[in-house]
């Protein structure tokens, strides 16, 4: 499933769209304990308006984030789809359309069993379907071909017990304390899934997408025990394994410059792909090649390429998941946050054997705690010091 795919989807997820209708929604209700203490399923077009609202922006929120952070694809096992598989599950979930008891109750308890949850929740489930249209060689709609993708998303929600302090009672026309607890469920989910995927603007049986709200936070227990798949790793430890391979091999080589190079070379190939439906990745060629354009010498550049072949086992890592937006130096008692195209106003020397981080400042005037002030013009303390004394530390 790529960004074009999702897009596609997100854009005809709703009630306004001629293309897309959510047919059928299961809900139920789960304590701490694991017990399933209602379930209600109902035909989408017997809901009451003000509860399909409800229902239909919850689920909506499952295809929120972004691809290959928030939102995973996995691909099922073979083991999958034997009889008390999980793809299998879903399968006859989705065939039934939420209609058989059966089915949905399989499915439920697939989810209660083997998902892990720190609180009381709900699981909405909704049977939807898209028309997709076929598209001609000149790659416009063709009216008269179209196919139907039909599909489950489900979405895990926390349920939040609150107790109001004070209320103001109608009936009795006074203010007094409320008594009673209510058991609200919160509209954004914490995880949730879709299946099948929409692949090629069509369905991918042997594929789902798991979707987190943070993508921090990721419910592994969903991944591999409700969904069956081997999960693999998140975008932050994705950004963390390349980090700690440039620390460790390019080492002593490592600087602001080096640093801040390696990351605008990566952000040109996100915007030279950002319109292209896949996600952009960098193999270990390119990573080698970055390195060495970025002043690393050619035997840490190699070493470099070879172990970020064995850690990404010949999957390249996603561009968008090991760069950054901006840059950040940090010392005892500071931090400074540098924008991407202020990094080369930025430098690290070495002068009369102190360290020092200078920035070039083009106004004269700057912000000090959101005021405003003037620098003024001092003697050049580094009058005396030569060219050659002025060196790259090398290091931020």
């Amino acid at each position: 499933m790529n960004k074009k795919d999702l897009n596609e989807l997100r854009k005809n997820f709703s009630g306004a769209s001629d293309l897309f209708t959510l047919n059928h929604v299961v809900s139920a209700f789960v304590d701490a304990e694991k017990n399933v203490k209602c379930i209600k399923s109902d035909a989408f077009h017997n809901i009451p308006t003000e509860e399909c609202d409800c229902y239909m922006e919850t689920l909506r929120r499952v295809l929120a984030g972004t691809l290959g952070k928030g939102l995973l694809e996995y691909e099922f096992p073979n083991e999958a789809y034997e009889e008390t598989g999980v793809q299998h599950i879903l399968y006859e979930a989705l065939n039934s359309r939420l209609a058989d008891e059966s089915a949905v109750n399989i499915m439920l308890d697939q989810i209660v069993k083997n998902m892990d949850y720190v609180s009381t929740y709900a699981v909405l489930i909704g049977h939807c379907t898209y028309t997709v249209f076929n598209k001609t060689r000149n790659d416009e709609i063709n009216p008269y071909d179209s196919v139907e993708y039909s599909f489950l998303v489900t979405a895990i929600c926390p349920v939040e017990v609150r107790i109001d302090g004070l209320i103001y009672n109608e009936d009795d026309n006074a203010i007094e304390k409320k008594s009673a607890y209510d058991r609200i469920v919160a509209e954004i989910p914490t995880d949730g899934f879709l299946y099948p995927t929409f692949t090629g603007r069509g369905p991918d049986v042997n594929h789902v997408l798991y979707s987190a709200r943070k993508p921090k936070e990721l419910n592994i227990s969903i991944i591999e025990n409700v969904l069956g798949c081997k999960f693999v790793c998140t975008a932050n430890q994705e950004k963390d394994s390349f980090h700690t391979l440039l620390e460790d091999v390019v080492a002593e080589e490592l600087s602001y410059a080096v640093i801040t190079d390696v990351n605008e070379k990566l952000q040109s190939i996100a915007e030279e792909y950002k319109n292209d439906a896949d996600l952009p990745s960098v193999d270990d060629i390119q990573m080698r090649d970055i390195l060495l354009d970025s002043g690393v010498s050619e035997e840490k550049a190699e070493k470099v390429q070879n172990l970020y072949r064995e850690i990404t086992k010949e999957k390249p890592l996603s561009v968008c998941n090991i760069t950054e937006n901006k840059t950040i130096l940090t010392t005892e008692g500071i931090t400074v946050q540098i924008a991407k195209d202020a990094t080369n106003k930025v430098r690290t020397q070495c002068i009369n054997g102190r360290r020092y981080l200078l920035i070039d400042i083009d106004e004269p005037q700057i912000k000090v705690n959101g005021m405003n002030v003037t620098l003024q013009e001092m003697p050049d303390i580094f009058a005396d010091d030569t060219e050659e004394e002025l060196q790259d530390e090398g290091q931020a």
